[in-house]
C-alpha cells in the first residue's frame, strides 16, 4: 500500500501544473513570487498531491472553486517545502465558510458548572481530520505577506503540532535529541509572552500566542514566514528552532 501511495504521489508531482492554477497562485499567494524557481516547481508538485488527497467542503452557502482549493493548498504546502512530509496525514477535509462563522462555545467554571454560548471564529484545526477556514480571511492573510497574520499558516501549523499525538506546541522533530533545545527555547519564549501580556508590555508576537503552547507555536509560525527578519533579530533562538523544524530560511527571501 505504501509503495502504491509513493508511486501515485510521484506521478502527481511530475504532472504538468495547470496554467489556471498557476495564475491563481500568482494572484492570491504573493509569497510564491519570493521563492526560487526550484522551490516554485517543488511547491507546484506538493499542491497537486495535496489537492488529490484532501477534500474541500463549502459551508454557509459557499461553493468550492479551484480558486479556493488552490489558494488554500498553496499556503498549506509552503509549510511543507523544506520538510519530509506525509501531507498532513490525519487531515481528511477542509471546511470553508465565506466569512467568519459562529461556533458553539463551552466554558468550564471554577465551581464545576459549564457556561454555554457562541463565538465568532476565523478558523480552527481539529485533531480528528478537519480544518475550518473563513475564505475572506484566507485571502486577507495571504495578500499581506508582511503583517504576521496568515490564517492558513496558523491552522495548518496546528495540524503539524497534532501529528505528535497532542496539540501542545511540540511537533514531531527530525531527531529525538532536538527536543531538549526545543523545549527550553519554546518554553522560555512562551513564558516571556505570557509575562508580557500580564504586565501589558509590547511584544512582536501576537499576544494570542500566550493562550497556550499550541497557540504559541501557531502564532510563531505565522511570524516566522511573514516577519522573519524581525523575528530573527528580536528572538534569534526561537527563529533558529523554527528554521530547524521547517528547514527553510524565510529571512533570506523576504
Amino acid at each position: 500500500m505504501f509503495g502504491f501511495k509513493k508511486r501515485r504521489r510521484k506521478r502527481l508531482i511530475e504532472q504538468q501544473f495547470p496554467a489556471n492554477w498557476l495564475s491563481i497562485i500568482e494572484q492570491n499567494v504573493p509569497y510564491y513570487r519570493f521563492l526560487n524557481q526550484e522551490d516554485q516547481v517543488k511547491l507546484q508538485g506538493l499542491i497537486q498531491v495535496f489537492l488529490d488527497e484532501k477534500e474541500f467542503e463549502g459551508c454557509g452557502g459557499l461553493e468550492i472553486t479551484d480558486e479556493i482549493r488552490v489558494t488554500i493548498a498553496a499556503q498549506a504546502c509552503i509549510l511543507l517545502l523544506g520538510r519530509e512530509t506525509d501531507f498532513y496525514p490525519t487531515l481528511r477535509s477542509i471546511l470553508v465558510y465565506p466569512y467568519a462563522y459562529v461556533a458553539p462555545l463551552k466554558q468550564y467554571q471554577p465551581d464545576g458548572t459549564v457556561a454555554e454560548g457562541a463565538e465568532s471564529r476565523l478558523g480552527e484545526s481539529w485533531s480528528h481530520g478537519y480544518v475550518v477556514l473563513s475564505w475572506n480571511d484566507v485571502l486577507h492573510g495571504a495578500f499581506d505577506i508582511h503583517d504576521g497574520k496568515n490564517l492558513v499558516f496558523h491552522e495548518f501549523a496546528h495540524q503539524l503540532d497534532e501529528e505528535s499525538g497532542a496539540a501542545d506546541g511540540a511537533p514531531v522533530l527530525q531527531k529525538y535529541s532536538m527536543y531538549i533545545a526545543w523545549a527550553r527555547v519554546i518554553g522560555e519564549e512562551y513564558q516571556s509572552l505570557v509575562d508580557s501580556m500580564l504586565n501589558n508590555r509590547p511584544t512582536l508576537l501576537d499576544k494570542y500566542g500566550a493562550k497556550s503552547p499550541a497557540e504559541f507555536f501557531a502564532v510563531a509560525t505565522e511570524f516566522f514566514f511573514e516577519k522573519p527578519v524581525e523575528l530573527r533579530n528580536r528572538h534569534p533562538d526561537l527563529y533558529q528552532q523554527l528554521q530547524l523544524f521547517y528547514r527553510t530560511d524565510p529571512a533570506s527571501l523576504l
